[in-house]
């Protein structure tokens, strides 16, 4: 997460990422949201962004019991 606040971090491997996570997670928005979010290219929205939607997938993740509380 501490990259968003500098660089933009719609890299590959993030890329790569999202849809591994997208069988475990019970709804698909807050993947395309933290996509959309990691392209901004305002340092602070894009910081905040991934922030608060990385906190929903994880949420998503526990869920359906695939994070540990």
């Amino acid at each position: 997460m501490s990259p968003s606040t500098e660089v933009r971090v719609d890299t590959l491997p993030v890329w790569l990422a999202l849809p591994c996570l997208l069988a475990h997670c019970p709804e698909r928005w807050p993947l395309t949201m933290f996509w959309d979010a990691a392209a901004q290219e305002n340092d602070i929205g894009r910081a905040q962004g991934c922030t608060a939607i990385f906190n929903g997938i994880v949420r998503q993740l526990r869920l359906a019991r695939r994070h540990p509380v």
